[in-house]
This record gives C-alpha cells, structure tokens and sequence, in this order.
C-alpha cells in the first residue's frame, strides 16, 4: 500500500535547498514553469518505507528562495501563493543553523499560516565550526513544531528528516501567535472583523497581518465586498508606525528565542573574518581589490594555466581530425562528403573545443570565489556605486552572473522589486561578458597579443562593466525613473572551498558547454560549410559562395571599424546563434584546423585584420547582439517582443559606435 504525500521546500536563498532537495530526490525530479510565468519549477519524488507494507511517495516541491512571505517580488510571490492556493501536506522549512536568527522571521511567517511544518536545521556541522550550540529540546518547545539538525552536503539526518514529514503530516496543527503590542492587536482585531464572515484557505489573523505589513497582494485572498473597507484601513496616517511595530515584534520574539536556545563562543572565527573584511570590503580598497582579483583569475586563465592546456587541446584534436581524414580516405568516401564532415563539421566543433580549458579554468576560479564568499563581498563593495547609478543593489547578483550565462542571469533579476530596476537590469545584462565570448577573446588575443592574453581581455570585460553602468545610469535618467531601494545582505565567514562542490559546479558549466558544442555548433558549422561552399548554381568557390554574398551586402557597414571584409561580416551573423560560434566559422573561412597554431592564425588572418582591427572586432563582439538563447529570455522576462527588438537595436548602435571610436583614436596614435 502506498500513500501520497506533498511536501513544499521553503527556506531563504543560499542556505543548501538545492543540496537538500538532490539529496532527498536524487535524479528523480522534473523541472518546468509556474503557472503564468517563466520562473523554473522544480519537483522532484522519493520514497518512505512507513511500515512493512506501507510506504509514502513524497512530492517535493522547490520553492524559491525567500526571506519573506509578502508578495514585493516574482520569486516571493509564487513562494507565497503555493503554500497559500496549493496547500501542501507538510511544509518543510530549511534553516542555516549557522545563521539561525536570521532564517527564523521566514518561520514565524510560516507557522502563522497555522499549516504542518517541519523545521530542518541545516548545516550543524558549520555552525559547530563557529562554536554555536543549539539546544533544539528547547527551540522544538518554543515553537511548537518537530525540528530536525541535518547536514545535507553530507546526507546526515535525512532518514530522520523524511520520518518527521510523514508523522507531521498526520498531526493537526495550529496557527503560532507572535505577541505584538496591544495597539497592534486591537488593529488585528478590526481587520480580523472585516474578515471572519469569508470562507478563507488560510487564517484571517494571517491575512489581516500581511495586509498590515503593507502586502496588497494579500486582497487577492479576500473576496471583494470588503476591498474598499480594508484598502481605506491600510491608507491611515499610523499605517506605517503599525508595519514597523509588526516587524519590531517579530524581531524581538527571535531574539527572545535565540537567547534562550543558542550560545556561542565564535570569537576567533569571526576576528578572522572580520579582519579580512577589513580590507577586502573597504570604502577606498575594496574595487581596486576587485579587480586586482579578476585580474589575477584572467591571469590563471590564460597565462599561467589555460594556454599550455590549449596548446595541448591543439595537437590532440589536430591528430584526431588527420586520424578521422585519413580514415574517410581509406574507406573511399566522396571528397564532398570528406570535406563536409572535415572541414565542417568537425573543424568548426574543435575549433570551439579548443578553448574548453580556458573555459573550464575560469569556471574553476569564480567558483571558487564564490565558495569563499568572497562574491557577497563583491555585490556589498559595489553597492554603493550601484545606488549612486540608480539602481537597486540586487542589480549586482544578476551582473555577477552574467559572466557565465546571460539567460540564468536575466532569469535572476525576479528577485528585483521595483519593475523599473528590474528591466534596466535585464537591458545592461548582455555587457558582462558570458563565456561563450571567451573562445573568440582567446583566439584573436592569443593570435595578435601574444604574451598579453590576460591584460586583452581584462580590458575588454572591464569596458563591457563600464558600457553597461553607463546605458544602466541614462536609463534610469530617462526610460525608467524611480527611487533606489536599499539593499540588505548578510556577509557570510570565508570558509575553505568544498573540492566536491567545485567539482561538481563546474562540470555542470563545462557539461553544457559540450553539449552546445554537440548540438548547436555542430548543426551550425554543418551549416554554415554549406552556405560557404555552394550558391543558387551549386558547388563553388568559397569566395563566390552564398556565404560569401550575404557577408559582402553588410561588410561595408564594418569598414569604419576596421574589419569590412565578407569573413568578419558572415561570422558576426553567425555569432547570434551562439557567440562561440563566430570562432567555428572563422575556422571554417580560413581553413584553419583545430591543430593550427596562433602563428598561422595571425598569418592567416594578416590580410583582414590588424591588431587595431582585430581588438575593435572583439569590442564590437563584446556588445553587439546577444545570443538567440538570450534574446529569448529577455522577451520571456519582459513578457513584449517591443523589448526585445529594443535591445537589438541599441545594443547594435553602441557596438558599433564604441567600436568606431576605438578605431578612429587608434588610428591617430597607432
């Protein structure tokens, strides 16, 4: 026999629910959308083995990582309207034991809804290393509900996690009172009134609170006769003094709680890692150590660990494809079909792989940054910089993210509030260079400043930040005009960097990379041979190809920048489809092979491009049009097509004025 069972994971972000939630599921998850929007949703099922002949199938449902039930963003208000509309079994709330008084205003709003929840204290080991002690005896009496200390990185505690869903879920619960001042009360009590004749999913006392913290959204669970009522209730002049009192109480019942549950001796942890933050998040130090730290991981990139590796790639690929070649001679197969496969498909596939060392060696650093906690310690220094712009300080993460993927870092800008901060950040966001830029950074640096490699391409991320900033500070002026909110962020203690964790990030990057490779730039290159070597009569020279028309109609558009010819035109083209395949088709024009050393390249490549020409085209590439995958989540995240083609076209005219006038002053001097 067995049972059914719905579980929602609740909890704040970066506190291990992701971690949790593969530990409990392992593959056995689905991801699609909530209804409405484009937001991921996450579900995932396993097994409880309840009696001898008894066993619970448990749906897992991810929710969005929230420090609140009030609906002011995207991700909050799906968070909110599962556990609200869908009501769930169980509700499981995670918990960073290391920072348990923070975790625990999301809890309070939990148990107020008077729903089962299960509370799992997650990450005991770290908290253990900071000298917290937590009496869970204690903290279980308090609040009324089973909690279960687990370490979900290492798959502690979870068989005891997974029984106390179960017996929760067969429990009645009730809803916890938080005590609040009696002016406050007396308030509830009027907004309760207006409340109590309507059938309700959730408790009118939790309604008329979030309405009172100034949730409006929260008028949606309320059926509509009595809108104006309360509407003219939450518009009085001690409205607001009510929301901070609401928020005051909830604040000191924790602390009343924490010190009754918690002690702590972490004197020497925190000495350490104030110490560091000394320096690292200075008013004055802390962007000149920024960028000194993004100078020194472009240097481990490329310099000093990437380009042997490259080198390396270069050969093993170079005997692959003669190995492949010499094969398809032996086994007589048609010099058409040779060539397509060769110097199609193939060359334009290692082409790109080539450079996954370099690829894989930034992923390994900024993991690692990320792992330290030194990237919250980014988005706090730059803060500031941010508000002077205009923008909210939750621009900073989707920038960060940027440099890896642009569509993930686009999708996060749902935890922005103000709508008008949020599409700003959307628009910038193609700027941060992502790393499908890398190959065609890599292979021209390499090629025309040899030896120079990490300086080049600094300098090219360092003036994809400063357009973006720009376009995001004239935006704010003129398109979206609002107030900057402030930005609240808890800096994690450095810590050592998991190996397992690293490992595993990475290869999830890497892994979609290879896939691209497989899929994407494989079809593409195949493609882009044909168009290369055939035109409306059939097989032709490459210079008299369809290709080859198609790059001579724009290239004169190029030509003020410095690299109006047909190639450099067709690949740009090419570039919208995937960025990493603009280095396939040069690949393939120039009839290079995977083997072919930036020597060559630079010979080959000699009666096209100087290094001027060749350092404005990586600029142009830097901020022309995003990939398709790109396009696409901007006209998913603005929900308009209008946006879309806005992005296109002014992202095109700043590429190409940028461009110019690097071109024009390097002229004068070079």
């Amino acid at each position: 026999m067995t049972n059914h069972l719905t579980v929602a994971l609740a909890g704040n972000p970066n506190i291990g629910k992701t971690t949790l939630f593969n530990a409990l599921t392992g593959s056995h998850y689905t991801v699609g959308n909530w209804a409405g929007v484009t937001v991921e949703k996450k579900e995932g099922h396993f097994y409880y083995q309840a009696a001898e002949h008894t066993s619970v199938s448990i749906n897992l449902v991810d929710l969005p990582g929230t420090y609140s039930l009030s609906a002011f963003s995207l991700d909050e208000s799906i968070a909110r309207d599962y556990i609200v509309k869908e009501n769930p079994d169980v509700i499981l709330n995670l918990v960073d034991a290391s920072n348990l008084e923070r975790n625990l205003y999301l809890t309070l709003q939990l148990l107020e809804l008077g729903k089962p929840v299960v509370m799992a204290l997650n990450m005991m080991d770290l908290a253990t290393a900071k000298g917290l002690k937590i009496n869970t005896e204690m903290l279980t009496s308090l609040l009324g509900i089973p909690i279960i200390p687990i370490v979900a990185s290492k798959k502690v505690g979870l068989k005891e996690l997974t029984a106390a869903l179960v017996t929760a879920s067969k429990v009645d619960s009730t809803a916890y009172h938080v005590p609040y001042l009696a002016s406050i009360e007396a308030t509830l009590s009027e907004t309760i009134h207006l409340l109590e004749d309507h059938s309700l999913k959730v408790p009118a006392r939790w309604i008329a609170l979030k309405l009172l913290e100034g949730d409006e959204r929260a008028l949606d669970l309320v059926p509509g006769e009595h809108h104006d009522e309360l509407q003219t209730l939450l518009q009085t002049e001690e409205i607001e003094a009510i929301r901070e009192s609401i928020t005051d109480s909830k604040y000191e019942h924790i602390s009343s709680i924490i010190s009754k549950v918690m002690s702590s001796d972490a004197h020497e942890q925190t000495s350490f890692t104030n110490k560091i933050d000394h320096f690292v998040t200075h008013r004055f130090l802390g962007i000149p150590i920024f960028a000194a730290v993004m100078f020194a991981v472009f240097y481990f990139t490329f310099n000093l660990v990437g380009n042997p590796l490259t080198d390396l790639f270069d050969t093993v690929f170079g005997h692959i494809l003669d190995l492949c070649n010499n094969g398809l001679v032996a086994l007589n197969v048609a010099d058409w079909l040779r060539a397509l496969i060769i110097d199609g498909a193939l060359n334009g596939v290692f082409g790109v792989l080539t450079f996954l060392p370099n690829i894989a060696c930034l992923f390994i650093a900024l993991t690692i940054l990320e792992d330290t906690g030194y990237m919250a310690r980014v988005a706090f220094i730059m803060d500031e910089l941010m508000r002077k712009l205009g923008l909210n300080g939750k621009s900073i993460i989707p920038m960060l993210l940027g440099f890896g993927c642009n569509v993930p870092a686009i999708m996060g800008t749902r935890t922005i509030e103000d709508e008008k901060d949020r599409m700003t950040s959307i628009l910038i966001n193609p700027f941060f260079s992502c790393s499908a830029r890398l190959p065609i950074f890599t292979l021209f640096a390499s090629a025309f400043f040899p030896g120079k490699e990490a300086i080049v391409i600094f300098s090219l991320y360092f003036i994809g930040i400063l357009i973006g900033l720009l376009v995001a500070f004239i935006f704010k002026k003129t398109l979206f005009k609002s107030d900057s909110m402030p930005f609240i962020m808890e800096l994690p203690p450095y810590h050592l960097p998991s190996i397992k964790h690293i490992a595993t990030q990475v290869w999830e990057k890497v892994r979609g990379f290879l896939i691209k490779a497989g899929t994407t730039i494989f079809v593409a290159s195949i493609i882009l041979w044909f168009i290369l070597n055939f035109n409306f009569t059939g097989p032709t020279d490459m210079s008299n190809s369809l290709g080859a028309s198609i790059g001579r109609i724009i290239a004169p558009v190029f030509a003020p920048l410095g690299f109006g010819n047909w190639q450099a035109a067709l690949s740009l083209i090419a570039g919208v489809v995937g960025k990493e395949i603009v280095v396939s088709n040069m690949a393939i024009v120039y009839g290079l092979g995977a083997s072919t050393s930036a020597t060559v390249f630079h010979d080959a490549l000699a009666s096209s491009f100087s290094p001027l020409s060749a350092y404005c085209f990586l600029i142009f590439t830097l901020l022309y049009v995003p990939c398709v995958g790109t396009l696409g989540a901007i006209k998913r995240e603005t929900n308009s097509l209008k946006w879309m083609w806005f992005a296109i076209s002014y992202q095109l005219l700043i590429a190409w004025g940028v461009a110019f006038i690097f071109y024009t002053v390097g002229n004068l001097f070079f």
